[in-house]
């Protein structure tokens, strides 16, 4: 601390301007000039100043001090040359100085245009006629100067930290603003931060490595901005651009070059414009490390003003000039700058400061009044006269911004006894401790985990996501067997094929075909195939389209591969029916493709994602599709209901759901009446007068979502009950592993005393192996004949080529909801399929090709077709709510199934002219099976089945 008394107190004065300039009043700082009143004290006023230097040094100050003496020709030289080792950041701030280092970066631009002009030599910007130079732009020369110094001091330190000095302050945010547009765009974190990488080495070498120009975003600089909008530098040339701007770079550049030339024009010609525009420039930066509204709120992180102190303030140092520079730069400047200077000159040179503020010495008061005080006193009539002394009608010889504080003999003595000094508050401003660098740390630590733990939730719940976001229209669920399936509806690239399981080295059928050789498309080919036609539509047709969504299983099974044979066949139909479609017809359509997982199971969570998009998408106008009846049925069309969107279903023969919901259209005949025509079948096997038993054999959905079982069963039963048989206790089989569990329950029917001669089986297909071994070894059948009546289901089963069999004694009896031979002489079907279909080039095919023998692909394409011309009526897109409406007015002749007929539907009621073929299937003399056609209707036929038509072999 201070050894003297007029210093003690002088630091006092310091810590009071500190503690003002903490708590935001922005007090004026003056430039503190103390001399002695005797030329004999002067070396002891020096030492005072240092002191101060000292004691604020140890209180965390940001404090330079001026030791040496600087070169120059001239004292105002010597001055600029001192302002410029203050551009220095480590001439501020000892170890105990808070926060980082200070940035000059407006003194670092005066100074390199002052180098380039030392550069040029002194023949610039006038050289000698006939020289080399005579003939030259000189302003390029000056630019092109300092592009190599890139704008620059020369021998300026290029590299800190590690890190190139070359405007990373706008290249890694740039380099940051393309990582995060990748991440948003939902790349791959690695894809983010490649992306992020190959920017930052291009701008690198743009602006690095490349020699002989400025600086990348030179207009961008702060120091560029600072340079073009300060009043203190006179204007450009008026035929030249006096402004920046971010979105006008060229423009921006010219203005720089030309306020550059100016400069440097003025610097060459000497004079105080040199001192003075480095003054306004140190302070300009001080002003910018102190703003306390900055990205990094570091003004209110130094509390403490800088401070420079000057223990000799003379010709030799310049800093007689620097202080006078100081006064007149802030004399015509409006804003306070944060510098406080505190010099000590000699007694013999205090006249080269003119007069200051404190004019003469008052009148000897009785009591005088401690220096503390008058040193109190002086600040205030300073700080109040401060306004008219920089008036510019006041005298040139006043300093204003000057308060000379003469010091006598007495107060250079030893300090005054008192028990403690005046300090400002030295605790951690709160910016300091919420705003740092261990918070920021902290911060993105926290975020760090949050985000990775959110990119992981993303990843774990939706099927397409990056490090922040997710395609939410399509979410992950556990699939049978353990694995994971993607559920929900397919945008932006989703593809659903992606999450199905490899084929098994050997496996003809593979998790991703249809179902083997016999139907060679894949999921994924279709997918494609209708992706591109979509991309065709939007991109050639806008405004000019409808788009329906396909909602079926997509998803794969392990132990059951049915229900992807019945996705992937319903799916062809769909792409068949759009290739056509945009083909023939000016208002085309889009499809999308939706999953509602294995066997339908998570449909309800398809449907919410259907109806979510439908709600943001206007031209979806119906779903085509949920083709298997399920417990969750009834939710998932009332979703859709909701949504307004009509569901046109080519396969699902739910009694219920036509006379529950109007939004329901079905080419399947119901469940109901499929039984009563399979009744015609069951009064041909009545011997009248006799007690003949029937069995209804149903699989067990006590743990599943199945409803198609439980129908079929009860409609089954009340039929045999209305034809006279006498019913057995209903039989429900369980699966294990998969494998129905069929012996128990065939050794009991064989065994018994009453054996059925009829059984009703409400089953799948996939069960009828099982059920055809048990019944033709059990010894209670396998030498009685027996009939088995069933659905629809069956029509799925390749009885002609080996896939299933009966047993010797067995026939078997079924419906189908496709009759396609006899509607196949008036439609295009085959010849579209055989041209569109993946695989099936070249092929002529039939009705009872492999490939679309079942009847899903006819009955999903007839859909799809009828669900297009009631959003397309008149030849223009239609709205959601006119094609529910215009549904009921669809007849559509040359369909692959015949003539699809909606204007006979009632509302809530069953409509008539289902497609339906009743089969007998039986065991050959070979040992194949022999199948049947017993009746058939084509779709729009309403003439009833007849059981002399229906008559069995």
């Amino acid at each position: 601390m201070p050894e003297s008394s007029a210093g003690a107190h002088l630091q006092d004065q310091l810590e009071v301007l500190i503690q003002d300039f903490r708590t935001s009043t922005e007090p004026p700082m003056p430039v503190f000039v103390v001399h002695a009143q005797e030329s004999a004290d002067d070396d002891a006023v020096a030492g005072l100043v240092r002191q101060l230097y000292t004691g604020q040094e140890a209180h965390g100050t940001r404090c330079a001090v001026v030791q040496d003496a600087y070169e120059g020709p001239t004292e105002v030289r010597r001055a600029a040359a001192l302002v410029r080792a203050l551009s220095d950041p480590k001439k501020w701030g000892g170890p105990r100085a808070v926060y980082r280092r200070y940035a000059f970066p407006r003194l670092r631009l005066v100074h390199a245009i002052d180098d380039a002009v030392a550069a040029l030599g002194d023949s610039w910007p006038a050289p000698a006629p006939g020289s080399p130079e005579a003939g030259q732009d000189q302003r390029q020369l000056l630019l092109n100067q300092l592009a190599q110094q890139r704008w620059r001091p020369r021998n300026a330190a290029r590299w800190h930290s590690g890190l190139p000095l070359f405007d990373m302050a706008h290249i890694l945010p740039a380099s940051l603003v393309t990582v995060l547009a990748a991440l948003l765009a939902r790349s791959e974190w690695y894809v983010a931060v490649g992306a992020g990488l190959v920017f930052l080495l291009l701008l690198t070498v743009l602006n690095y490595v490349l020699p002989g120009r400025a600086p990348i975003f030179l207009w961008l600089r702060r120091e560029s901005r600072w340079f073009m909008t300060t009043t203190f530098l006179r204007a450009a040339d008026q035929d030249e651009p006096t402004e920046v701007s971010l979105l006008r770079p060229v423009r921006s550049w010219k203005a720089i070059a030309a306020r550059a030339y100016d400069v440097a024009e003025a610097l060459k010609a000497g004079g105080d414009f040199h001192l003075q525009l480095c003054v306004l420039a140190l302070r300009e930066d001080l002003r910018d490390n102190h703003r306390r509204w900055s990205w990094d709120l570091r003004g209110f992180k130094r509390p403490r003003p800088p401070m420079l102190f000057l223990p000799h303030a003379d010709a030799r140092n310049g800093g007689i000039e620097l202080i006078r520079a100081v006064s007149d730069v802030r004399s015509r400047r409006s804003e306070l700058d944060p510098l406080l200077v505190v010099a000590a000159v000699r007694a013999l040179d205090v006249p080269r400061l003119e007069r200051s503020v404190v004019q003469t010495a008052p009148d000897p008061d009785p009591v005088p009044p401690k220096f503390g005080e008058r040193l109190r006193t002086w600040y205030r009539e300073w700080a109040h006269n401060l306004r008219a002394e920089q008036s510019p009608s006041r005298e040139r010889s006043v300093l204003p911004w000057v308060m000379k504080i003469p010091l006598p003999h007495d107060q250079l003595g030893p300090v005054e006894e008192r028990r403690r000094h005046l300090r400002a508050s030295t605790r951690p401003t709160l910016a300091r401790l919420v705003w740092a660098l261990h918070t920021l740390v902290l911060v993105i630590a926290v975020l760090a985990t949050g985000t990775v733990m959110r990119s992981d939730a993303l990843h774990d719940r939706y099927c397409s996501a990056s490090l922040l976001t997710a395609n939410r229209d399509t979410r992950r669920a556990t699939a049978p067997g353990g694995g994971t399936e993607c559920i929900g509806i397919a945008t932006d690239g989703v593809r659903f094929a992606d999450w199905l399981p490899e084929p098994a080295p050997g496996d003809e059928v593979g998790a991703q075909t249809a179902a083997g050789e016999d139907r060679p498309w894949t999921v994924a080919e279709l997918e494609d195939r209708i992706a591109r036609q979509n991309a065709d539509v939007l991109a050639r047709h806008p405004g000019r389209y409808v788009t329906v969504v396909y909602a079926g299983p997509l998803s794969a099974d392990p132990a059951d591969g049915s229900s992807l044979v019945k996705g992937a066949e319903e799916l062809a139909g769909v792409y068949l029916a759009q290739a056509v479609v945009n083909e023939n017809s000016s208002v085309k359509l889009r499809v999308l493709i939706a999953n509602g997982g294995v066997d339908l199971r998570h449909q309800e969570r398809m449907a919410e994602a259907i109806a979510a998009y439908a709600a943001h998408d206007p031209t979806v106008v119906g779903v085509i599709g949920t083709g298997r009846d399920l417990k969750s049925s009834r939710a998932t069309t009332r979703t859709l209901m909701e949504a307004g969107l009509p569901v046109v279903s080519g396969t699902n023969s739910a009694t219920y759901l036509p006379r529950e919901f109007a939004n329901w259209f079905s080419l399947a005949a119901t469940d109901e009446w499929q039984t009563r025509q399979l009744g015609l079948i069951a009064a041909q096997l009545r011997t009248p007068g006799r007690r003949q038993y029937a069995l209804v054999l149903a699989r067990d959905t006590a743990r599943t979502d199945d409803l198609y079982t439980d129908e079929q069963a009860r409609y089954g039963g009340e039929m045999l009950r209305r034809q006279g048989f006498t019913l057995l206790d209903r039989r429900r089989y369980e699966l294990s592993g998969g494998t129905p569990e069929l012996r128990s329950h065939a050794q009991e029917i064989c065994r018994g005393e009453r054996v059925p001669s009829v059984i009703y089986f409400a089953g799948r297909v996939e069960d009828v192996d099982p059920l055809m071994t048990q019944l033709g070894t059990e010894p209670g059948c396998a030498r009685r004949p027996l009939a088995i009546l069933t659905g629809d289901d069956l029509s799925k089963a390749d009885f002609t080529s080996g896939g299933q069999s009966v047993a010797p004694k067995v026939t078997l009896y079924h419906a189908a909801l496709a009759e396609l031979e006899k509607a196949a002489t008036g439609t295009a079907f085959y010849l579209d399929a055989a041209e569109h279909l993946p695989g099936l080039a070249g092929r002529r095919l039939r009705y009872d090709s492999p490939a679309l023998a079942s009847g899903q692909t006819a009955l999903a394409h007839d859909a799809t077709r009828a669900l297009f011309w009631a959003a397309t009526r008149d030849d223009r897109p239609q709205s959601r709510a006119s094609t529910w409406v215009d549904l009921r007015n669809v007849k559509i002749e040359g369909m692959a199934t015949g003539t699809i007929d909606f204007t006979r539907a009632p509302l809530y009621g069953d409509r008539t002219g289902h497609s339906i073929v009743l089969k007998q299937v039986r065991r050959s003399r070979d040992g194949t099976s022999e199948v049947h056609v017993l009746c058939r209707r084509t779709a729009g036929d309403t003439a009833p089945l007849t059981r002399e038509e229906c008559r069995i072999r």
